[in-house]
């Protein structure tokens, strides 16, 4: 079997890649549906991996993964891997859990990080209400992270909030010393969420980045009393193009509160000084940035030798990298913790995808399927419908 074409067509503002192959299989991958411009860097990658045998996934990758970079620059990358191992599923007639030794969960804990409605303001009681409609969604998570500090809107709508001068732009601009009314309110929007949540449902709570390593430490040490899940890239992440884990190390130790970090790196090398000194609690690298779903299984299994757990990042990969998610988290060591369930961007992507069921999450977890490859996979004759004219030629 070989590659004779790698496409990549815009659904909606997600760019999905098919890795087409002389044999008429075909396999897919999913870019975050906020990086439509990742269509462009298609073509560059695909000269590299033409005339290669898909099912040789590890030789197909070490011509182009070298090639990439911290988020958004992996994000290709990782497409084309998920499209090789829907390949060499469908090739094999096996879900892709079985190419990568097999599952050892039947379903998958997933939290909800996009399941989401209008906030009404920033204060506590805004916090509040949100969570008394999460608790009711019918997905039933078990597991819910919140935006907060500086990885929300509070950081520039608040007067006062922190010493800084307010930025407006990019998404999460804002960084700098909290004032003590900025910390007070942060923690009271903590405390107003975890009074309608209680201790049936998980709070996980986005901090930044952007927070100094003192205030970083004073919220965190704020929080043992609220036993939230975690505190997510406090310091570095979310498109920062480096991380600190000597920063991160020096919050870690400094409170119970577990501490998490890693969508925006990019393959294992990147991992590794968090996970050798344990600078954090937790790992969540995105499949659709760090390189694939087999990096995300290496680093898993090297995260667990050192006691760090993984909880994938995911919120915007959509069904296609649901697909991914499920099939390599139904693989992992028990240091897995949930990973975070992927929003489609349009109502209609349910009706161009075949291989969820009606209703994909029960109880907060996903059940893990059996079909080939992906398990889930774009119906070309309602696809085509949503094609822009530059991509009619996407499923010939």
């Amino acid at each position: 079997m070989k590659i004779t074409a790698v496409k990549c067509a815009l659904l909606g503002n997600s760019p999905v890649v098919r890795v087409v192959t002389d044999e008429g299989i075909d396999g897919y991958g999913q870019i975050e549906s906020y990086k439509p411009f990742a269509k462009a860097f298609v073509p560059y990658f695909a000269e590299f991996v033409l005339g290669q045998d898909p099912t040789n996934v590890e030789s197909v990758m070490l011509t182009i993964r070298r090639r990439g970079g911290n988020k958004p620059w992996g994000s290709v990358v990782s497409a084309i891997e998920m499209a090789l191992w829907d390949i060499a599923g469908k090739a094999a007639g096996l879900p892709v859990h079985k190419l990568l030794g097999g599952k050892v969960r039947d379903r998958v804990r997933v939290y909800n990080g996009g399941v989401r409605v209008p906030r009404k303001g920033n204060d506590p009681q805004d916090f509040a209400d949100l969570m008394a409609h999460l608790k009711t969604v019918p997905e039933g998570f078990t597991l819910i992270k919140q935006a907060i500090g500086y990885h929300d809107p509070m950081a520039g709508e608040i007067p006062g909030y922190s010493y800084a001068e307010v930025r407006t732009g990019a998404p999460h601009p804002n960084r700098g010393l909290l004032t003590e009314r900025g910390l007070e309110h942060t923690v009271e929007c903590v405390a107003a969420m975890k009074e309608v949540l209680g201790d049936s449902i998980g709070l996980a709570l986005d901090c930044g980045p952007g927070w100094t390593v003192t205030d970083a430490i004073r919220f965190a040490q704020r929080m043992e009393q609220f036993n939230v899940v975690w505190l997510e890239d406090l310091l570095t992440g979310d498109f920062v193009p480096w991380t600190d884990p000597s920063a991160y190390r020096d919050l870690t130790t400094a409170t119970s509160t577990p501490i998490h970090t890693g969508e925006q790196l990019y393959l294992r090398h990147n991992f590794r000084d968090l996970i050798e000194t344990r600078a954090v609690d937790v790992i969540g690298p995105d499949p659709a940035d760090v390189g694939g779903i087999a990096e995300l299984k290496w680093i898993t299994e090297y995260a667990d030798l050192h006691g760090v757990s993984m909880a994938p990042h995911g919120v915007y990969d959509g069904l296609i990298g649901l697909g991914a998610l499920v099939q390599v988290c139904a693989t992992l060591p028990d240091n897995f913790i949930a990973f975070e369930y992927p929003v489609a961007e349009h109502a209609w992507w349910y009706d161009i995808v075949e291989g969820w069921p009606r209703t994909i999450v029960r109880d907060g977890h996903i059940e893990v399927g059996d079909r080939p490859g992906l398990g889930v996979t774009l119906i070309p004759e309602e696809a085509r419908r949503y094609l822009a004219e530059e991509d009619r030629h996407f499923f010939d």
